[in-house]
């Protein structure tokens, strides 16, 4: 599904090297967890997937494709099939949480027969159907991530990304966060989520991925959490 092969991305002003020679595969419906300490790399291999980055040597593949050939409308066709979920859930805040949704399956091409069903199926999987017309402000930390999830999932993406998702959240938010993963992944999404929370890890025991000054040094399936 996701390829990475001898990738190396380096940043020019700096000439820092945030990933140096890396190869992954990360196969059609695995679930893992990329852990390592901050500036490791992880946000910069998330970027590479989306297309945010280039590499500076080295292929990225998905589905087949390696994602140099990439330009113009391709790119955005690329995205559409990843759905993100950040630290902060980034929510439009002039807007409900049904109009969130709404907007991103209008900018996705989804058919607007197709929203209200989608939009009903999201919110129940994320337990919020009942905050369908609350904004953003109105929401509780743990609830404003879980609709950033459902923005993530409404187009019904095979892959879905997460870039520290639970960093703000208290304990029990984030084993939430964490089941709503869990049922994705076993819906047959392909999830690749980054943290550095060693509970979760533990709580549903995945293959890990640990870099380290943007090395991979630790390809783990069993689920062991270790950043040494």
């Amino acid at each position: 599904m996701i390829h990475f092969h001898r990738v190396t991305l380096e940043y020019p002003r700096t000439r820092t090297k945030a990933l140096f020679d890396l190869s992954l595969e990360i196969r059609k419906g695995e679930f893992v967890f990329l852990v390592g300490q901050s500036g490791a790399g992880k946000s910069s291999l998330l970027n590479l997937i989306l297309k945010r980055l280039e590499p500076t040597s080295g292929a990225v593949y998905f589905a087949g494709e390696n994602l140099r050939a990439l330009r113009g409308d391709r790119i955005a066709w690329h995205r559409r099939r990843i759905g993100v979920v950040f630290q902060d859930h980034r929510l439009l805040k002039e807007m409900t949480v049904e109009e969130n949704l709404r907007f991103v399956l209008r900018v996705w091409g989804v058919a607007q027969g197709e929203w209200e069903a989608r939009i009903t199926r999201v919110l129940r999987q994320v337990g919020l159907a009942h905050k369908k017309r609350v904004y953003p402000e109105e929401l509780s930390v743990g609830e404003a991530q879980r609709v950033a999830i459902a923005r993530a999932l409404v187009g019904e993406p095979p892959v879905l990304l997460a870039d520290e998702p639970t960093g703000n959240l208290d304990p029990a938010n984030a084993l939430s966060v964490l089941e709503i993963f869990k049922a994705a992944h076993a819906r047959g999404t392909t999830v690749l989520m980054a943290t550095h929370a060693r509970d979760l890890v533990e709580a549903y025991p995945q293959r890990v991925v640990l870099l380290k000054a943007g090395q991979l040094v630790r390809d783990e399936r069993e689920g062991r959490y270790s950043l040494d």
